[in-house]
């Protein structure tokens, strides 16, 4: 029997660049993740920025130890947990792109590395489009020019499987680390300059703007598929909104570890 791959047959509902605080980020990621389990919508792509500008960490980390809580009170810059494992990250309303891609895991490589090599090649297919080269880098970083420019997370529950990911346009890495727990040692110029050989982003590839990278993005996202533009539906938005408030926003949820 064929396995059906979103490329070919399947359509997709793609939902344009947003603008949400940390909790509706995430609460729209799973109201959506429901809608889909439901078979209530398409598979959805959504692409969004954070503002303000946030923290999350990964499901099973301490929000603690990884994250500065002062100094985010300081700077205006809000924390959540997130659904998917992996690291902090420091989200940059002028910074990044992020995406998240929702579909049923079952017309995904049932290996994880695999089907994350599938949806970062639509990233990689973006870059292209800017003239940018990049590669996937297992388990789930793509690089340009040696240098880690995206970093991805990966849930499958319910039969739903959840990417999401940044796609990092700038870049402020003495920022990033007064946010994160990180020791007043580390913070130093020769621990950033180590930090920069590993790490780049749009800016220092290609003189463009945030909107060409959205835009590049969601053709390289959207290439050889059948998709249209979309919005969350009333159901959805609602469910997102009570996720938020309810879950997301809840000290329960966000100081679970």
């Amino acid at each position: 029997m064929k396995i059906l791959r979103y490329n070919e047959e399947r359509e997709w509902r793609v939902i344009p660049m947003e603008t949400h605080n940390a909790t509706m980020n995430m609460a729209i990621d799973e109201a959506v993740s429901n809608a889909v389990a439901r078979g209530e919508v398409l598979p959805t792509m959504r692409f969004y920025r954070w503002q303000p500008s946030a923290v999350s960490i990964g499901y099973f980390q301490s929000l603690e130890d990884e994250v500065n809580l002062q100094v985010c009170k300081e700077m205006g810059v809000e924390f959540v947990r997130r659904r998917t494992g992996g690291g902090a990250v420091y989200h940059d309303y002028e910074g990044e792109v992020t995406y998240s891609v929702i579909g049923p895991e079952n017309t995904f490589p049932k290996d994880i590395t695999k089907s994350y090599h599938e949806i970062c090649g639509w990233i990689i297919g973006g870059l292209g489009k800017m003239g940018i080269k990049a590669e996937f880098k297992p388990v789930n970083d793509i690089i340009a020019g040696g240098k880690k420019v995206s970093g991805n997370a990966q849930t499958r529950r319910g039969g739903v499987l959840l990417q999401h990911g940044t796609l990092l346009y700038d870049l402020d890495v003495r920022k990033m680390f007064s946010l994160l727990k990180v020791s007043r040692e580390k913070i130093s110029d020769k621990m950033i300059a180590a930090v920069e050989e590993r790490v780049t982003c749009i800016k220092r590839q290609k003189d463009c703007t945030l909107e060409d990278t959205y835009k590049a993005l969601l053709e390289g996202f959207t290439e050889g598929k059948k998709w249209s533009f979309g919005q969350l539906g009333e159901k959805e938005l609602a469910e997102a909104k009570r996720l938020a408030e309810t879950r997301y926003s809840s000290k329960e949820w966000n100081f679970r570890r």
